[in-house]
């Protein structure tokens, strides 16, 4: 199981959708007249190592859920299916109507953004609002060296605390490589989102970066001018990785953006 404290952790289980058995939890209680607050992790993580350090900070007040995606964490992988932006989309929708849950909040970290941008254009009758949190909606929005990291990416490169994260909580640990290979791969397919998909969102939404993140601050200037209805949220001091470290402004960027909406 993944590690969160106690008090704030509600239920955890596995919902049947779209062929996969897809580990969720809820922390927190509903708050009467609000929507609940979807998480999705980052690529390659699991809930803890992407919204650990937050999920005691949203579910204060609130209800938050969280789930891993196909093949992530606690989620078994589907051998056939690779892995997909859309295709993790459908099952965060589907997962809702099993929760019996017509709305929500959604805040995706990294490629849970790019999740919640699918969730925006193919499911928009879901979500109330979205936070957007170090994602580019295009390749443009980083450096080149970036993306030729993955030409030649090397389970080696994998960072450390992703790797541990999968071997404590897959079930099957030893597919390590193969749950790295699909990783990999979605990166490599990336295709983004064209200026008028993004101009097509009409959900309000906050886009958080780091000054130092590998996302380029005048892509997601970029983004919020496209976007109907978008705020723009840089933290000093913080790139890719630390920004999830920086729980107490992160959480409040989200709850002074959540509570005005």
């Amino acid at each position: 199981m993944a590690t969160v404290p106690a008090t704030t952790l509600t239920t955890s289980a596995y919902a049947p959708v779209n062929g996969v058995s897809l580990y969720y939890e809820v922390h927190g209680q509903p708050r009467p007249g609000a929507v609940p607050l979807v998480l999705l992790h980052g690529g390659g993580s699991t809930i803890e190592t992407s919204f650990g350090k937050l999920l005691p900070l949203l579910s204060k007040d609130r209800q938050v859920i969280a789930f891993e995606q196909q093949g992530h964490g606690h989620t078994a992988d589907v051998r056939d299916r690779p892995f997909s932006f859309r295709q993790s989309a459908d099952d965060a929708a589907a997962l809702l109507r099993h929760l019996q849950l017509e709305k929500a909040d959604f805040f995706g970290y990294s490629n849970g953004g790019h999740i919640a941008l699918e969730i925006a254009l193919h499911h928009p009758g879901v979500v109330r609002a979205l936070v957007l949190q170090s994602m580019m909606y295009s390749r443009e929005g980083c450096d080149p060296a970036f993306w030729a990291g993955f030409k030649d990416a090397k389970l080696a490169d994998m960072p450390r605390e992703l790797q541990d994260a999968y071997l404590e909580t897959a079930a099957h640990p030893e597919e390590l490589p193969v749950f790295f290979r699909k990783s990999v791969e979605r990166m490599r397919g990336f295709e983004g989102w064209t200026d008028e998909q993004i101009r097509s969102i009409k959900a309000p939404a906050l886009i958080v970066l780091g000054d130092r993140d590998i996302v380029l601050v005048d892509h997601a200037a970029r983004m919020q001018r496209l976007l109907p209805d978008a705020q723009l949220a840089v933290v000093p001091g913080a790139d890719h990785m630390t920004i999830v470290s920086r729980a107490d402004e992160v959480a409040a960027l989200v709850q002074r953006f959540l509570a005005g909406r």
